[in-house]
């Protein structure tokens, strides 16, 4: 292992580098993006029955993207319900692009990590080349182990990429999927308070809060 770090060089240890990120970064999206960390089971279950003061204390029991979007209902509840559902789906928009905070770092290493590998052996095997007349006079072995060497640095980038492209991949269709989800407790939630007003109320725009 040792040996290998050695004579890859300063590919290898940039590629090192990026599977550190990766790793750190695929950890800390799969502990973000718990379903019972977006949408606590608790508050969801005390949508379809809770009054809104209770509700205000199931979310601030349960800071959640889920929270932060019953708590934006809760305060518009006196404005229509379009003005309302606007307000919510900007609020949204901001917590499906924090959900996919990171996400493009992954992307990035998926694309990077290749060519970095292949940009090490070009680099690698150049050398080999300047010299290939020595390694025609009999020195084939040399030649061969050097070749060996440079192809390490493609190997490497395609370990770094794979997995992080798989992991970038269900990442990105985990946010979508809770990004649905969200949508819809959200939509069912706002219509559920305005059929229980029974009217949709509007206050003058000078008047808001």
């Amino acid at each position: 292992m040792f040996a290998f770090l050695a004579d890859g060089g300063p590919f290898i240890w940039l590629l090192l580098m990026l599977s550190v990120i990766s790793v750190a970064l695929v950890l800390e999206r799969g502990w973000t993006l718990r379903r019972s960390k977006i949408m606590p089971p608790a508050l969801v279950e005390a949508l379809s029955s809770a009054d809104p003061a209770t509700l205000r204390g199931t979310c601030a029991a349960s800071p959640s993207p889920l929270a932060r979007l019953v708590l934006i209902t809760l305060d518009h509840l006196r404005w229509p319900k379009e003005e309302t559902s606007n307000a919510v789906e900007v609020k949204a928009r901001r917590e499906v692009a924090q959900m996919e905070r990171g996400l493009v770092i992954l992307e990035v290493i998926v694309g990077v990590a290749p060519l970095i590998g292949l940009v090490g052996t070009i680099y690698g095997i150049i050398p080999l080349f300047i010299d290939f007349g020595k390694a025609l006079s009999g020195d084939y072995a040399l030649l061969a182990k050097g070749i060996g060497t440079a192809l390490n640095k493609t190997l490497a980038g395609l370990m770094v990429a794979i997995p992080t492209l798989v992991f970038w991949s269900y990442y990105n269709k985990k946010v979508e999927v809770l990004a649905v989800e969200l949508e819809g407790e959200c939509d069912d939630f706002i219509r559920r308070q305005y059929l229980g007003h029974g009217v949709e109320q509007s206050v003058p725009a000078n008047k808001r809060p």
